[in-house]
């Protein structure tokens, strides 16, 4: 898999470069304000103060914009947001820095609570984009590695542009970022065609655990975690500050944070090349151990050149602890949650950042506690992800029903005298329109309310149906035939590979219901074997049932079930739905 075929994926590219230059005021707001307040006769702590209200109210309302995403989609949260947020910054040049204290402070304040989720948002599209897993793992670690060049690029360009032509300038181009990037993702097709996965999003159904909270105990964790990691590169920049004052050399500052995220970079590089076998919650152990050890070099305090190297060492394996702990969201939070969970990452690096800048400006007079608190940070975040290991994931590496999707609740086999939990009958739809209807489906058979509560879920309510009508169908649909044809090649492949025999039915029907019967058996095996507590050998028994199920409107009808109902689905099926081919290999 080379880097090349993943970024030649349609809408790759496009997506990435878009959410970088819309996140581009991240990296110079900060130094344009520090540059606009001075340059015009302004305190250094006025400045740093309105620098630090931007960072704190950018990061602390990320989770609420990620649950209206959720909740509302890309477009109508991001756009009005990049306006406000952009429109903003281009206020302050009017304002002045001699204006009303009050005015440039809600300026900034509203720039940074409107600053567009463009990063948790891209996080929620790579699945409806790549499909295959092995790309997906590239594109995240290319992702979160690129980041890093961002606080290197935005900073430089800030200071240039103020240099150049005035700090008013790298405003207007800052608030200029933020409207074209976000422009550049929203008008994209697989932007404006995402819905929030509207799955049960429960702990196993009704009367099985009731609804599924988002901030359960391995989020939490993985959060605090992530905490750790941030404060590690809160400390960098003012022990960068710390190591150019004690050698006399200036360039020092900005070449040693600059190291870190060319080092972060490379890492991801390295880090999308490698196979990741292991569970979730152990490789962010392992990759935590290694991001800390990296930072062991700096308490031997070295000289400047030797610095940029123990700089740039850590960082080879931020990416890594980064990218890992993204991967294990898509197992710990609900689906229709996702770009929330994701936020909420993003808060928790941010917040364990600004902590580890306190506190190593707390020290900024000693250089050994500076050179200590990275990996004071960063051992502390492997401590918690060692702890935490068994709630961040299974143990078990998947077998060979691979599914990137995890259900919500593990299983397992029949005993004599036991029977499994009923299928639920009260189903939460989502209309298209984005209303929430509760459906009593009782009155139907158990493997035919899934397919019902989906036909549901594809119609508008009656209050606000032509609402839900969109401009870009055509678009959409063009889409949605690609992204049919990669699930219909895995589904061909799968069937020849387990021997699954031909399914029967109306023409049009087949290649739907053998996407269907991929998808949810896949998935079952996920849940029942590798996560649950299935042997093989019960397995291979639910296997042959499974063959036997030849009609393809049957597997159209269950493709929004459970995964774990798969057993009871099956001995529900009638003889109606048993095909005529032979279903032994």
């Amino acid at each position: 898999m080379t880097y090349r075929a993943v970024l030649g994926t349609r809408h790759v590219a496009r997506l990435l470069a878009g959410t970088l230059t819309g996140r581009m005021p991240s990296g110079m707001v900060a130094v344009a304000l520090v540059l606009w307040v001075t340059g015009n006769g302004g305190a250094l702590a006025t400045a740093s103060t309105l620098a630090a209200v931007y960072g704190l109210t950018a990061s602390i309302t990320q989770p609420v914009k990620g649950r209206l995403m959720d909740r509302h989609g890309q477009t109508r949260v991001s756009a009005p947001a990049a306006v406000i947020a952009s429109g903003s910054l281009f206020a302050l040049p009017a304002i002045g820095p001699d204006g009303a204290t009050w005015a440039v402070g809600a300026a900034v304040a509203l720039a940074g609570i409107a600053n567009p989720p463009l990063e948790s948002g891209l996080r929620s599209l790579w699945p409806s984009v790549v499909t295959d897993p092995g790309q997906r793992r590239v594109i995240q670690a290319l992702d979160t590695g690129s980041q890093g060049l961002m606080y290197v690029a935005g900073p430089l360009l800030a200071t240039w542009l103020a240099a150049a032509f005035g700090a008013d300038v790298a405003l207007f181009a800052a608030g200029g970022f933020s409207l074209f990037g976000t422009a550049v993702v929203l008008t994209s097709t697989p932007s404006r065609a995402w819905r929030p996965d509207r799955d049960d999003d429960t702990a196993g159904g009704v009367g099985r655990g009731g609804p599924r909270p988002l901030l359960g105990a391995g989020l939490v964790l993985l959060c605090a975690g992530l905490a750790g990691i941030g404060v590690a590169l809160g400390g960098l920049a003012v022990w960068a500050a710390g190591v150019a004052e004690a050698h006399a050399t200036g360039w020092l500052t900005g070449v040693l944070p600059a190291a870190f995220s060319t080092g972060s970079f490379l890492g991801g590089l390295l880090f999308a090349r490698l196979p990741r076998r292991a569970a979730s919650g152990t490789q962010l152990a392992v990759t935590a151990s290694l991001f800390a050890a990296g930072w062991l070099g700096l308490l031997a305090q070295p000289g400047p050149h030797v610095a940029i190297v123990a700089a740039a060492l850590p960082g080879l394996f931020l990416t890594m602890v980064i990218t890992s702990g993204f991967e294990t969201v898509d197992t710990l939070a609900p689906a229709s949650r996702a770009t929330e969970a994701y936020a909420w990452l993003i808060l928790a690096v941010g917040t364990g950042q600004a902590t580890g800048t306190a506190l190593a400006g707390r020290f900024a007079g000693d250089l050994l506690i500076l050179s200590a608190l990275p990996a004071a940070g960063a051992g502390a975040a492997f401590a918690v992800f060692v702890l935490a290991r068994p709630v961040l994931g299974p143990r078990r590496r998947l077998g060979r029903h691979r599914r990137t999707s995890t259900p919500s609740s593990p299983s397992h086999p029949l005993t004599e005298g036991e029977t499994f939990m009923p299928v639920k009958t009260s189903w939460t739809v989502i209309h298209s329109c984005g209303h929430e209807v509760t459906h009593n489906l009782a009155d139907r058979a158990a493997d035919r309310r899934a397919g019902f509560a989906r036909w549901l879920e594809a119609r508008d309510c009656s209050a606000c149906w032509k609402a839900a009508r969109e401009a870009d169908t055509a678009a959409k649909e063009q889409w949605l035939a690609a992204r049919r044809a990669e699930e219909q090649a895995a589904a061909t492949e799968w069937a020849e590979q387990f021997g699954m025999p031909p399914l029967e039915g109306p023409e049009r029907a087949l290649a739907w219901g053998e996407r269907s019967r991929f998808q949810l058996v896949t998935a079952a095996y996920t849940a029942l074997v590798t996560e649950g507590s299935w042997a093989e050998e019960d397995w291979a028994v639910l296997e042959e049932k499974v063959r036997t199920i030849g009609r393809a409107g049957w597997w159209i009808d269950q493709r929004e079930a459970d995964a774990n109902d798969l057993p009871e689905l099956l001995t529900a099926a009638t003889s109606d739905d048993v095909g005529t081919e032979n279903p032994h290999r």
